[in-house]
């Protein structure tokens, strides 16, 4: 299938990326950056009703009330919810709504989002925003777009011009440089029952260390290793993925280890539309992170911006304690601890190309205009019915500073299942205070983990 599909984005080389489009941004451009745009592209301004402010810098300190190693306090607990929106209501205000959004509260009476008042707390360090401005005056798209030059630490196109430009912007998006955490995944059964998965994340991400240069990092935008520890039966399972900036002419690397077989292997099929083992079937591998991998078998349309509700500052979902099951209801989790605002989001249209086989024929991705976040995703099959919704519940980690999610959920909307990724409240936030070597992520150091 990948040779078949290669030779097919050659051949469809004018519907992919123009070439025009493939050209950095001039000095004039570059310099509107943290001036009427913010230093990640976003328009400074507020709306015009004042329902989404200017920003004004972020979220750059943290609360009084924080403990540096321990959940992020909530800055916006004292905000009152603006509005409820419910399977009676939702007419109103269905523009600022996603097809998935409006699918669940029609498919759920009982289901109802909770809108605040927007706070643009993203916010980055300054080196960050320094790498983003150079991107911009440097950055190229591969051919056929499935990789980018001349960039590094983070978001390479902050003025961008077509729909993978932004995907490429999450895709490569500042997510600090070391990781340690261990957090469970859930997914349910139509009649609601509940398999949970604990599972150890370690990530290195080489793209956004300060200082490397493109020749060093070796064409890797990240290291990650997955050690599941419950149930008891895959207890021991060793994954290793090595995740690289031009993922067709160079595809992601993956070993896996098997208790059973004794023995670490490459694995081959570790990308597009493969399942994701932890989400029983509900979740492929390029859904993990709202979207990750080669981006060759779809045409990415920007629809432009819109002002949607979109989850965002979810500290409430974040808070230290909380049990799965308070989280986690029959057939979504729990409203009240959900947290939506409006904000600006970048719209992007997958489509999949002619010749292309994937289960999602399109998909359609809200990016945060703050962060290049991907905040919600709507999926759909080929006779063109919407099966998916998936959010992200984003918080600042304003200890780095950086935004990130604190809990993935998807929807499949045709089977009533959904799963969750996160799940952490009663065990510690991602721990960023680690000393990894680059040398802990080959697949000889794996090979010694396993033995």
């Amino acid at each position: 299938m990948f040779k078949n599909n290669f030779v097919c984005s050659i051949l469809l080389i004018g519907l992919i990326i123009p070439f025009g489009a493939m050209a950095k941004v001039s000095p004039k451009e570059a310099d509107q950056l943290g001036k009427r745009l913010t230093p990640m592209g976003a328009v400074r301004a507020g709306n015009k009703s004042g329902s989404i402010p200017q920003w004004k810098g972020g979220l750059t300190k943290a609360p009084t009330d924080y403990i540096k190693g321990q959940f992020h306090t909530d800055p916006f607990a004292s905000d009152k919810i603006d509005k409820v929106i419910n399977s009676k209501n939702y007419k109103k205000f269905e523009k600022y709504l996603t097809a998935g959004q409006i699918a669940l509260l029609e498919k759920y009476p009982d289901f109802s989002m909770h809108v605040y008042p927007s706070h643009r707390s993203a916010a980055y360090p300054q080196f960050v925003y320094d790498a983003v401005k150079k991107n911009a005056l440097t950055a190229e798209l591969m051919e056929y777009g499935t990789g980018v030059t001349e960039t590094i630490m983070s978001s390479p196109f902050p003025i961008p011009k077509n729909g993978a430009e932004v995907l490429w912007n999450h895709t490569l998006r500042y997510r600090g440089l070391k990781w340690d955490h261990v957090s469970s995944t859930l997914n349910t059964t139509e009649s609601g029952e509940k398999s949970i998965f604990t599972r150890e994340y370690k990530y290195y991400f080489a793209y956004s260390e300060q200082g490397i240069t493109l020749d060093e990092i070796d064409n890797k935008i990240f290291y990650g290793k997955r050690k599941t520890i419950a149930p008891a039966k895959f207890s021991g399972q060793l994954t290793l993925v090595h995740e690289t900036l031009d993922q067709v002419r160079s595809p992601r690397k993956a070993w896996i280890y098997m208790p059973g077989q004794r023995r670490v292997r490459r694995s081959p099929n570790l990308s597009y539309d493969t399942s994701d083992i932890d989400s029983n079937g509900i979740r492929t591998i390029d859904q993990v992170d709202m979207f990750n991998g080669a981006p060759n078998l779809y045409d990415w349309k920007l629809l432009g911006k819109q002002e949607k509700y979109v989850p965002y500052n979810a500290y409430k979902l974040h808070e230290k304690g909380l049990s799965i099951n308070t989280i986690a209801g029959k057939n979504y989790i729990n409203p009240e601890l959900i947290r939506y605002e409006p904000h600006r989001v970048w719209v992007v249209e997958a489509t999949l190309r002619t010749g292309m086989n994937h289960v999602y024929h399109k998909r359609r991705y809200y990016f945060d205009e703050d962060s290049w976040q991907i905040v919600s995703v709507d999926e759909y099959d080929e006779e063109g019915q919407l099966v998916q919704h998936t959010e992200a519940h984003t918080i600042n980690y304003y200890d780095v500073p950086m935004i990130y999610s604190t809990l993935e959920v998807t929807y499949d909307l045709s089977s009533g299942r959904y799963f969750i990724e996160g799940l952490d409240n009663q065990r510690s936030p991602i721990n960023m205070d680690v000393d990894f070597k680059r040398r802990a992520f080959t697949s000889s150091a794996l090979r010694r983990e396993a033995r």
